[in-house]
Formats: C-alpha cells, sequence, structure tokens
C-alpha cells in the first residue's frame, strides 16, 4: 500500500535533505524497510523515555501503524529532571508539520515571551523582539505519554532495556541521554570523545514567573557567579546557577548538601528571585560535558539525542536537538529501501546540523567561563556582548530584533548616527586606519627573484581601491634563504625595495586613506617548497637551498630537515630583518608587522613543540621569547618612530603539548612590553599533526582572550567572511581590527560593497573618484518586501 507522508520543513530538518523540499514540507513515498513488510512489521525498541525518545516513538507509530514499538524507561512516568524546557520556532514548524495533535497539546501549555534581561552590577539591560515558547519538562513529557499510548506505543516504565534488544528487534533507538549505556556498552565503534568544562551548574526552579529570559551576574568575594532564568508556567521559572569550579570551591559549595546549596544560591540572587526561595528535585552540581561520536550507528543501533551529542544549556539545545533527531529520523526510514540506508542519511542529515549548533555551543559556554574578563565594559556593550556570545545572534539581527538596543550600544561604542561599527575609525601609534577593515596578508607566490610586479601592483592595488582601511603584503622574505617557494616577494634587495615603492606609491596616490602594510617574516624549516598549486609544503624537485630552525625538526615526514641555527646564525637573521626593515621604511610602507606565527622561523622559537633547543634560546617560555623578542627589538629600533608595529602569532598549535591559550598571552604581554602596538592574533600551521577546531570565526576568541587579559589591541583573523561578523566582533569588543583574506580574494572591493549593502556612504567608506558611480548596489529585485522577523528561541539563549 503507497503511503503520503507529509514529512519536517526543511528549515527545523537542517543539514543534508533526504529528499527534495517544496513549501516549507516534503512529500515522500513510504517504502517498508527490509526485514520488515506488511506481513512483517518493523519492530522497534526505545532505550530511554525523555523527549526524544517518546517523541520518535510517536512519529515511526504514527507513519506506519503496523510498527511494534517499544520504549523502556527505568524511572517512574512522573519522575523527570530539570523543570523547564524552551523549544525554538525551527524545531515547533517541524513538529507542526509532522505530528498537529502533539504540537496543538504543546500550544495550549505554552508559556511566550520576546525579552532578553541582562542585570550586571545593579542594572538592568533589556533586548526585545526575540521570541521565546516554553513549558514544564513534565508536561512535555505527559503531552507526549499520551500521543503515545493513543498511537499504540508500549510505554514501559520502571524497567531496564534488555541487553538483546539488537538480536529481537530490527531497529534500537539509543535514547538514553548524556550517560548512554548503549553508547558505552559499544564504545568501540561508536567512539565517543566526551569534554568536561570548567563549570559547575544546578538546575533549579523559581515559584513566580520571570518576566524575560534573565541573565544575572553576582560578584562575590570567591568570583562571578551567573543566574540563568525564564518562565516556563505562570506561576514557575527554571534557574541555574553556574560559575567556575574555582569559584564553586571557594564558595564552600562542595561541603554543602542539596538543601544547603539551595538556600545559599536564593540568598545570593535574593534580588533577582525578589526574596523568594528557590526549589530543587534531585538537584546537584554537575560539571557539563560534551559528547561527540565518531559514529552514531551500529548494525540496527542508533544513537539519538544527548547519547550523540550534547550541546551547553546556554544555548538550549538538548531538548530542541533530540527532538529534531527524532524528525530526522522518522523522514529518513520513511525515504529509504533499507535500514543501513535510512541510518547512513540520518547521521549525513544530522551531523553538520549538530556540528554546528556544538560550535556555537562551545563558544556560549567558553564565554561563561570567562565572564570575569568582560566585566569591565560598558554596560551596554557587556550586554551586546553575551546577546552575540555564540556568533549565531549577530548585529545585524539583532538590529533587526531591537533598533533601540543596538542603535545605543553603538552610541556607547562612538559611532556616530548611522555608521555601522566596521567603518569607525581606529588609531595605532601615529596612523589613522579609515575603518576597521583589514586585508590579511596573502602569498601570492608570484614573484621573480624576490621582485614584486605587475601582478602585486595589480593584486594590492585592487583591494585598496576596495576601500580596506589597511592592506597587508604577503609575507616578505628578509633574505633568499628565508623563502618559502621560488615564487616569494622579498626585501632583502635595493631593486626589491624599489619594485615595492612603486606599490606603495600607487596605493598612497590612487586610494587616499589607505594604508600599507608590510610583514616581514623568515621561513624557517618550511621554506625550500613548491609553489603553492604545484604541492604546498612539498619539497623542490630540484634547486632546493638548505633550511634553518631553531631546532633540527623537519615540518613534514618527507620534508627537508633543517640544521639548528646557531648564535652567529642567529646574529646574522636579526640584522636581516633589521635591514630589510630600513628598506621597507625607504619604501613607504605604513605599516610593518613581525611574522612570528604560522611555524616560521620565529614562530618555531616560541613553540615547545619546534623549539627543543638546551640554550638561553629554549626551554621555558621566557627563554623561548628570547630570540624573537631581540628580532622585533632590532625592527623597531630601525622603524620609524611614528608608524606602528604589529606582530602576528600562533595563539594555539592545535596540537597536545604546543602553544596554549594562557602562553599565547604572555607571548603577547612580552612584545607589548617591547613596543608593539597590536597583536595579529591567528593560530595553528606550526605541526603538520595539528587538528584545529574550524568553524566561524574560529579563531576570534584567542583575540579576545588576548584583547581582555592584557589591554592590547588586536586583529582578529579566521573565517571571518561577512560584514555582520565584522560589525559583530567589533562592537562586542572582542577585537579592534579584522583582518579578512579569502572575501577579499572572491571580491577586490569587499569593503565597499559592505557598505552600499548596508547604505553607508559616510567617512570610512570613500569610493575612488572614477569608481563612484557604480557606489549604489544595483537593484535586481524587490525591495520592499519586508524582512522576515528572527527568532533566537531556544538555539541562542539557554535552557532545555
Amino acid at each position: 500500500m503507497e503511503r503520503t507522508v507529509t514529512a519536517v520543513p526543511s528549515g527545523a530538518r537542517g543539514g543534508a535533505e533526504c529528499a527534495a523540499t517544496a513549501a516549507g514540507a516534503r512529500q515522500a513515498t513510504h517504502r517498508p524497510q527490509p526485514p520488515s513488510g506488511p506481513d512483517n512489521p518493523l519492530r522497534v525498541a526505545i532505550i530511554g523515555g525523555g523527549p526524544g525518545g517518546l517523541y520518535a516513538a510517536a512519529l515511526l507509530k504514527r507513519l506506519d501503524p503496523a510498527r511494534e514499538i517499544t520504549v523502556w524507561e527505568r524511572n517512574a512516568p512522573d519522575d523527570t529532571f530539570g523543570f523547564g524546557v524552551v523549544l525554538s520556532d525551527e524545531t515547533l514548524g517541524g513538529i507542526e508539520h509532522a505530528d498537529r495533535e502533539v504540537y496543538e497539546a504543546l500550544q495550549r501549555h505554552f508559556t511566550r515571551w520576546d525579552d532578553i534581561g541582562i542585570v550586571h552590577r545593579d542594572t538592568r539591560h533589556t533586548s526585545s523582539g526575540h521570541g521565546f515558547a516554553a513549558l514544564g519538562r513534565q508536561r512535555l513529557l505527559e503531552i507526549l505519554h499520551t500521543r503515545c499510548r493513543d498511537l499504540g506505543v508500549d510505554l514501559r516504565f520502571r524497567t531496564g532495556a534488555p541487553a538483546d534488544l539488537p538480536r529481537t528487534h530490527d531497529l534500537v533507538i539509543a535514547a538514553d541521554g548524556i550517560h548512554s549505556a548503549t553508547r558505552e556498552t559499544h564504545a568501540d565503534v561508536f567512539r565517543p570523545t566526551v569534554t568536561n568544562h570548567r563549570c559547575r551548574y544546578i538546575w533549579l526552579a523559581a515559584d513566580f514567573p520571570f518576566d524575560s529570559f534573565r541573565f544575572e551576574i553576582a560578584e562575590t568575594e570567591h568570583g562571578v557567579m551567573q543566574l540563568h532564568g525564564y518562565p516556563y508556567a505562570p506561576d514557575a521559572s527554571t534557574v541555574i546557577i553556574e560559575m567556575r569550579e574555582e569559584v564553586w570551591r571557594a564558595a564552600g559549595f562542595d561541603e554543602l548538601d542539596e538543601a544547603e546549596s539551595v538556600e545559599r544560591c536564593a540568598k545570593i540572587f535574593a534580588e533577582a528571585l525578589r526574596g523568594r526561595p528557590l526549589k530543587s528535585n534531585n538537584s546537584t552540581w554537575t560539571t557539563f560535558r560534551t559528547v561527540v561520536n565518531d559514529r552514531w550507528s551500529h548494525g540496527n543501533v542508533v544513537l539519538l539525542g544527548d547519547a550523540a551529542h550534547t550541546a551547553h544549556f546556554s544555548i538550549g539545545s538538548g531538548t530542541k536537538l533530540a527532538v529534531e533527531d527524532a524528525l530526522a529520523l522518522a523522514a529518513c526510514l520513511e525515504e529509504r529501501d533499507t535500514l543501513p540506508g535510512a541510518l547512513a542519511a540520518y547521521e549525513a542529515e544530522r551531523r553538520p546540523v549538530v556540528a554546528s549548533t556544538q560550535r556555537a555551543a562551545r563558544a556560549s559556554l567558553e564565554w561563561f567561563e570567562n565572564i570575569a574578563l568582560y566585566l569591565d565594559q560598558p554596560p551596554r556593550q557587556f550586554a551586546f556582548n553575551l546577546l552575540t556570545r555564540s556568533r549565531r545572534v549577530t548585529h545585524d539581527n539583532l538590529r533587526l530584533r531591537d533598533a533601540r538596543f543596538t542603535e545605543t550600544v553603538e552610541r556607547e561604542f562612538g559611532c556616530p548616527p548611522g555608521t555601522p561599527p566596521m567603518f569607525t575609525p581606529f588609531r595605532l601609534r601615529g596612523l589613522t586606519l579609515r575603518n576597521r577593515v583589514v586585508v590579511s596578508p596573502m602569498d601570492m607566490y608570484s614573484a621573480v627573484d624576490g621582485v614584486p610586479g605587475d601582478f602585486h601592483l595589480v593584486h594590492l592595488g585592487a583591494r585598496a581601491l576596495g576601500g580596506a582601511g589597511l592592506v597587508m603584503t604577503e609575507m616578505v622574505c628578509v633574505s633568499e634563504q628565508g623563502r618559502i617557494t621560488p615564487g616569494c616577494a622579498g626585501l632583502y634587495t635595493g631593486r626589491q625595495a624599489e619594485a615595492w615603492k612603486r606599490i606603495t606609491n600607487f596605493v598612497h596616490d590612487g586610494a587616499p586613506g589607505t594604508a600599507i602594510g608590510v610583514q616581514l617574516g623568515h621561513s624557517g624549516r618550511k621554506g625550500s617548497t613548491r609553489l603553492m598549486w604545484e604541492g604546498m609544503d612539498e619539497p623542490l624537485e630540484e634547486g632546493n637551498w638548505p633550511l634553518v630552525a631553531p631546532s633540527a625538526l623537519p615540518y613534514k615526514e618527507f620534508s627537508q630537515t633543517p640544521r639548528e641555527l646557531s648564535r652567529a646564525q642567529l646574529t646574522d637573521i636579526r640584522e636581516q630583518f633589521a635591514a630589510a626593515a630600513v628598506r621597507a621604511a625607504r619604501a613607504g610602507f605604513d605599516l610593518l608587522e613581525l611574522h612570528c606565527a604560522h611555524g616560521y622561523l620565529l614562530s618555531g622559537f616560541l613553540s615547545p613543540l619546534t623549539n627543543r633547543r638546551t640554550d638561553a634560546y629554549g626551554g621555558s617560555l621566557e627563554k623561548r621569547l628570547r630570540f624573537p623578542l631581540e628580532v622585533f627589538d632590532a625592527v623597531r629600533n630601525v622603524w620609524p618612530g611614528e608608524r606602528p608595529m604589529t606582530v602576528r602569532i600562533s595563539a594555539t598549535d592545535w596540537a597536545e603539548g604546543g602553544t596554549s591559550a594562557e602562553d599565547a598571552v604572555e607571548i603577547a604581554r612580552a612584545f607589548a612590553a617591547h613596543g608593539a602596538d597590536a597583536i595579529d592574533v591567528s593560530t595553528g600551521q606550526v605541526v603538520a599533526d595539528e587538528q584545529p577546531e574550524f568553524g566561524r570565526s574560529y579563531q576570534t576568541p584567542f583575540a579576545d582572550r588576548i584583547r581582555h587579559t592584557t589591554g592590547i589591541p588586536v586583529i582578529a583573523v579566521g573565517a571571518i567572511s561577512s560584514w555582520d561578523d565584522v560589525n559583530s566582533l567589533i562592537l562586542a569588543g572582542r577585537t579592534d581590527l579584522c583582518a579578512l583574506a579569502r572575501p577579499h580574494l572572491y571580491d577586490p572591493h569587499w569593503t565597499l560593497h559592505a557598505a552600499a549593502e548596508q547604505g553607508y556612504t559616510g567617512p570610512g567608506a570613500t569610493w575612488p573618484a572614477p569608481y563612484r558611480a557604480g557606489s549604489r548596489r544595483p537593484q535586481t529585485g524587490r525591495t520592499d518586501a519586508p524582512k522576515p522577523r528572527l527568532s533566537l528561541g531556544s538555539g541562542d539563549a539557554g535552557g532545555g
């Protein structure tokens, strides 16, 4: 029998869709999955009676009533942990399309609100227009229990799941939570990674409804504590108290029982709680654990919800992700001919969505772990920083939700009316940049004998005409031996300096207001390689030159082994940097950056993974800093005093035993103490076996940490791709400047186009006279259509 099923809208399902979508919902033809069929219905066992497991049971039974579906739950039906659950509009849209009865039951019990209130140092800041919906966790379970029973699902409470379910059933769905026994039983297959984080938290409740999603910060004698609270019923709110482990211990919570902890929390946040008590429900202090699995299925067993993945409660995604997992799994089972195909499709669809959520959750939880860094920010900037902490809420969509709040933040920041943050000026020593956009250094490998040619003139000139405040050269090598490839540009001859002067003259004359900077570096052990497009990091087939490095360690197994630098060679290289700086000054560069990142020579001294020296230039961080600081001093001594110097560092090696975020702070302090005007904060590329945590703006937290720990201006880099990202980072105070690379390869006029897209024509975004006729964005369609109302939902606030 053919059955047509209305499945889940793409917004709720997310990821790679199993089939095409149409008008927000899909039509899929049901095909039975072997070994089941009309005379042999699919037998499904679900381990865990939480929202994810129950909703999966209801969906699968509704889609095919012949299925035999049993849920095993070790607790009683009225046992529940936690209090309120927040669901996003996306998730609710999926539920509405998949099972309207559940949706309507939820609707009857939702508590809704629009505001987020942030209380910091006795001042409340409110941002509106967010749109939340929450209900009690017990109520949610009751709705799902009723729906399952009405559909004929066999619910077995106070009953542990039999060990032989994979043998007796066609499909086993393990929705048994963060401590999943199923996952641990097959850990060799699922290969879970569990990361414990730095804060302790406890789930509690208040007997009144907050009027908003509330964040309150308490600065106590023991350290910073924070309250996350939201209403979930007309007479109740969830309250989560969180603090770093060391604060928790210093405050004595480790010695209190449950009742004493609850009473103590109520006293600390008495004003927020209106003097009311807090109540618990087997509430214990715990440390959040991020769960990631290499695989989500094993034979006919599949993980769902927290068993497969977790996301920090500060973006409220636990229940949301589990429900969306159930939606996706049910749809994929309908669409695929075989069970293995369905499980593979489910994982392929959900994995990228979950990975994105986990990245946002990681950013959010780390923000709260480090909240003490931000306490001295201007009040509304602090609130804006909190709201945009996960990088999912941005300057632009917050402005759409609450223009008045955002404009107030901009005004406090110093933005003239109507000026996006990215177009405010920034001063470094005697240089004032007209905006906050930097064209990041990008190796072009197109020089001949180290001489930049017409290509470099056009490449850098085009990007200067494109409106950036600062255009940086590629890494310019200080010696022939210090090149990465034969195509690298240099500043070790007068001919090279004259060629660079031609370029700086063009920038200054053709793009008034744009500054041009030079990045000086030495390849170290990563030199004598082919051009990038011929084989990145691969040695030359012929014509290799000898390499030098802090220690005799090759970059890769097939790389040339460098010679360890002698004291005499260190002196020579230091003088090469100084001589190149003199030529750079004569060539007319406005700013000089010392390249101490990405595993090149100076970076090689900083990392303990690449510096194994036993003399005065190796060992402790202080000793590893010695030669890079000597080079910096030599360059600063010959570089004109009014012109700024920056230093690019790798703030982490993304490898065990390498440079840490704490080390990066000390490295930044050291360079600033020697006269660095800003730190350009990149990461990685130091060792070949690195394991970066890629994602949107993934390197910016390192810049943020350095800026707020040391007060040193920073340049943020790393997957910053939109003008909205730039505005968000600048206005939140996470960086002073943003360096973008690939966006400027795609569009040399990226900055001016960003101004046009924002309707901005003021200072900091001046079009060159010959281009002004094109300064307005072409109109290619309707411009009067209203923008959709955005929903923050549970994806960016808290709860779950």
